[in-house]
């Protein structure tokens, strides 16, 4: 018995340009300090920024560059960032070079939103258009611009200093709603130096508060955490620090049990260890 095969839906069924030879495509990726999503979720300039860089050669030698984030949990995919209209080079005051970018209007209705899937090995990130073009296939169209991932529930809370910046830049609801109005304890793992620190949020301070502090500081006031932002920046923590719930308690819990919890995974989690640790009390 034959039966129908659902056929896929390529980008080209959506938006087919007159003319891809004077389109760039942009793979962006990992480069070493940023996870791109993550980007283009909390920064609109952070994001052009990107469009901009110069990496040496003139790799954006064409007209316009159809961007795209790649989805940290399945590298197939890939968040539209956008077609940005190069209109030529500039130096910065230190003499490093850049492109001239603004968003076009050409999709700009899915910006952040279309969501595309197309296997992508090679190395190179800056490629012509029309080599790939074909091979694209929408995944999904998001009903409003990315921001973030939704909240995962409480049991799975664990997230990287940049994404938590990304969701407070974006206000996001589902997040503040869940973390704003509990207690709770959290753990802070240096994944560069394999250090961690537990801490926690009582008295008028929810979590979502609390992480605010981190996000504002890189060090929410702890002695060894202040040292480390004084000797090595924030961005230290920015690239670094992943921030995990270990528990979440109701509101009008005391905060006796709230800190009694906090020393338990000190302890369960030996981050008072002058080594492996960066808790000092």
């Amino acid at each position: 018995m034959q039966t129908d095969s659902v056929r896929p839906c390529f980008l080209t069924d959506l938006w087919s340009p007159a003319d891809p030879t004077s389109y760039k495509v942009h793979f962006a990726r990992w480069n070493a300090q940023n996870q791109p999503l993550h980007v283009l979720a909390r920064s609109f300039e952070e994001w052009r920024g990107w469009q901009e860089f110069y990496p040496g050669k003139n790799d954006f030698n064409r007209v316009r560059i159809f961007s795209l984030a790649q989805v940290l949990s399945a590298k197939d995919r890939w968040v539209f960032g956008g077609i940005w209209q190069v209109e030529g080079q500039g130096e910065r005051q230190d003499g490093t070079p850049f492109y001239r970018v603004r968003l076009a209007d050409e999709l700009r209705s899915l910006y952040a939103r279309l969501k595309v899937r197309h296997v992508h090995k090679s190395r190179g990130t800056r490629l012509n258009l029309e080599n790939h073009l074909r091979d694209m296939v929408i995944s999904e169209i998001l009903p409003e611009p990315y921001t973030g991932r939704p909240f995962p529930g409480y049991d799975s809370v664990n997230l990287s200093f940049q994404e938590i910046e990304g969701l407070m830049a974006n206000s996001r609801r589902d997040w503040a709603t869940a973390l704003r109005h509990v207690k709770g304890v959290y753990l802070i793992t240096h994944t560069g130096r394999s250090q961690r620190y537990v801490g926690s949020a009582y008295g008028e301070t929810g979590i979502w508060s609390r992480w605010a502090q981190y996000i504002q500081t890189g060090h929410g006031g702890n002695l060894e955490l202040r040292r480390l932002v004084r000797q090595e920046g924030i961005e230290e923590c920015r690239q670094h620090f992943r921030f995990t719930l270990l528990e979440h308690l109701p509101a009008r819990t005391e905060d006796s049990v709230v800190i009694a919890r906090e020393n338990y995974w000190k302890e369960v989690l030996n981050t008072r260890d002058v080594e492996a640790g960066l808790n000092r009390n």
